[in-house]
């Protein structure tokens, strides 16, 4: 089994870098990314992905509000991969409250070059692990 995901991040870049990181694990495939939380909902419908990485401060509609409306329409898992998500934090707090499976905190802020050497392998297993693999 292939673990669909999904990546909701403002920033090229880190859409870029995360996907690379889920990418490296063949047990997991990106199957699309979004730059809002708006956007991210409408591609959840379409791609109806197994794990959804988002971004909490996005313009639009950032990802604590798209957690709520995700919930009411999804059974995909989410997993939240911010620079302000750090542990403890209210945003820390707030998503595990809305239902997050894990949250990741980004090691260096909204981009992170180093995600990939700092936090890849965290990554990669925290999304087989709420995917069940």
């Amino acid at each position: 089994m292939t673990v669909k995901v999904l990546i909701i991040d403002d920033s090229v870049m880190m859409q870029m870098i995360v996907s690379e990181i889920v990418k490296s694990d063949s047990a997991l495939e990106v199957i699309g990314t979004a730059d809002n939380g708006m956007d991210g909902i409408e591609k959840v419908r379409a791609l109806k992905p197994d794990v959804v990485l988002l971004d909490i401060e996005m313009p639009v509609m950032n990802g604590l509000d798209c957690m709520k409306r995700l919930k009411l329409e999804s059974k995909a898992k989410v997993i939240i991969l911010s620079s302000v998500a750090q542990v403890g934090s209210a945003q820390a707090i707030e998503a595990r409250q809305l239902g997050a499976a894990d949250v990741i905190a980004k090691p260096s802020g909204a981009v992170s070059l180093d995600l990939s050497a700092k936090k890849g392998h965290v990554i990669t297993q925290a999304v087989k692990n709420v995917a069940g693999v």
